[in-house]
């Protein structure tokens, strides 16, 4: 499959519906040749049980050649079924789009939030870090919408894609610079389709003789004491594989809570990211939902 032409687009057709369930269907061989040769239609459908939905698109347009270790502009348009831009949002944690970019291993993670140019078109500029497959969960709410709408696009970076390397130990702890952070569950198993309790303590590491105090420094970011993305592993990853929490406004000091639930069985790796000092940190871990 060609992912690189003159301009190549992808597109991602979502039905929402507010306050139900979603079912993400992959349609293979969905790929649909139109006017001009580079041109690229990557279609996802996801279906709902109720008939008050709205239909959205989201094509996301990119150079002809992508390399890794350079900035690549990235162009996101909304548009309604017809291909009539959608114009109106609303901001949601701060921002009118958020952006998350994994390699299909999920080994790589960056959340972006694109400037909104007008007339339903959002840029943003990303350095793709290696060779390899990317999805790019793109999260907006058109006006009026009840909820966040998730649409999926694909980029493929050419080039010697590294072999994916099993999964690292399970682990509850993070270390990084200035920050261990511990994550425990309200139930010892985490079962699908039940609600849990995320916590995550963060103890502070920079001061020797006070090591794993709380931390007291905690600042908001994007309005929130922290943000939890979640992903499935799977392949293709789809939008039910995808999950952005938000934290608990309560949270005791040093620690950033989250109340959330897997959809399905599986393994899922889960990104937690706080804000100390001006600095925006993320403490990664992998779970399994049975």
């Amino acid at each position: 499959m060609k992912y690189f032409f003159t301009q190549t687009a992808l597109l991602a057709v979502l039905l929402l519906t507010q306050a139900c369930s979603s079912v993400v269907r992959s349609q293979q061989g969905s790929e649909q040749r139109h006017s001009s040769p580079h041109v690229h239609h990557s279609e996802h459908e996801v279906n709902h049980d109720s008939e008050n939905s709205t239909i959205t698109q989201a094509k996301l347009t990119a150079p002809e050649k992508i390399l890794p270790h350079q900035p690549v502009a990235l162009e996101i348009n909304i548009q309604d079924p017809q291909g009539k831009s959608v114009t109106q949002f609303e901001q949601f944690q701060e921002k009118l789009m958020h952006v998350i970019i994994v390699s299909d291993d999920l080994k790589i993670f960056n959340h972006l939030h694109p400037k909104y140019k007008g007339n339903g078109r959002f840029e943003v500029t990303f350095n793709f870090p290696e060779p390899n497959n990317y999805t790019i969960f793109s999260e907006y709410k058109p006006t009026g919408a009840q909820e966040e709408q998730v649409s999926v696009m694909n980029v493929r970076i050419p080039g010697s894609t590294p072999v994916p390397s099993e999964l690292p130990k399970y682990s509850n702890v993070k270390i990084l610079t200035d920050t261990k952070v511990n994550l425990y569950f309200s139930q010892p198993t985490l079962f699908a389709g039940k609600q849990v309790n995320l916590k995550f303590a963060l103890q502070d590491i920079t001061n020797k003789n006070a090591s794993n105090q709380p931390v007291k420094d905690l600042q908001l970011y994007l309005g929130e004491k922290g943000h939890l993305v979640i992903i499935k592993s799977s392949s293709p990853l789809t939008a039910s594989d995808y999950i952005h929490a938000h934290a608990i406004q309560d949270s005791p000091e040093g620690q950033v809570n989250f109340i959330t639930k897997f959809p399905q069985p599986g393994t899922y790796k889960l990104w937690m990211q706080f804000n100390r000092q001006g600095k925006v940190q993320t403490a990664d871990f992998w779970v399994n939902v049975e």
